[in-house]
């Protein structure tokens, strides 16, 4: 993503103020606010029932799982995305009043054709700048598809593809599940 310099240059804490009031949901990429396109019926179907599933496993742990209008702040990055759900299990982000965290361990996007390029590219790239980001998480909404990327040192990160049939695991928080749990409900829109 390419900023121009014909554009107006919000800070941080205007970007913030700005979202509080706003009734569209915007990202912010160092002083540039872009608007958030809608999500679809299959989307928001998949992220209920992932965070659901979440909510339940990681409940009387440390850990938090956060759908939807969580932003996630890349702090040396001068960013702040929405993910479309995240879990952070540090204790700064637990205690924190902020309409953000910025420690998330598993990250994951629901793809749509409008996102897609994004979420697999610069984003991605992004969020590895977060020391305790282990797991990336590409969810798809036209077919029973999820792949899973996890970080084993700073540079590589090792792909794991699940489809129709297959338990799914995200190490970075001990959690697995059919497939078929994330995609309850939407059979008739796949």
């Amino acid at each position: 993503m390419t900023v121009s310099k014909n554009h107006a240059y919000f800070t941080p804490e205007e970007y913030l103020e700005i979202e509080r009031m706003s009734p569209i949901k915007h990202e912010y990429f160092q002083g540039q606010i872009i608007a958030m396109a809608g999500a679809s019926k299959a989307h928001v179907i998949i992220t209920g029932n992932l965070s659901a599933l979440l909510v339940n496993h990681l409940r009387g742990t440390e850990c938090i799982s956060y759908a939807t209008d969580m932003k996630v702040r890349l702090l040396e990055l001068n960013i702040f995305y929405y993910s479309d759900l995240a879990v952070t299990c540090h204790e700064a982000d637990r205690i924190s009043n902020e309409d953000f965290i910025v420690h998330p361990k598993l990250i994951v996007e629901v793809l749509s054709n409008s996102t897609e390029a994004f979420d697999r590219g610069d984003k991605f790239a992004n969020y590895k700048a977060i020391a305790e980001f282990e797991e990336y998480i590409l969810i798809h909404q036209k077919q029973i598809l999820v792949e899973r990327f996890q970080r084993k040192s700073n540079n590589l990160w090792l792909p794991k593809i699940y489809q129709a049939g297959d338990i799914i695991e995200f190490a970075s928080i001990g959690f697995s599940c059919d497939i078929s749990a994330l995609y309850e409900n939407i059979e008739q829109l796949l």
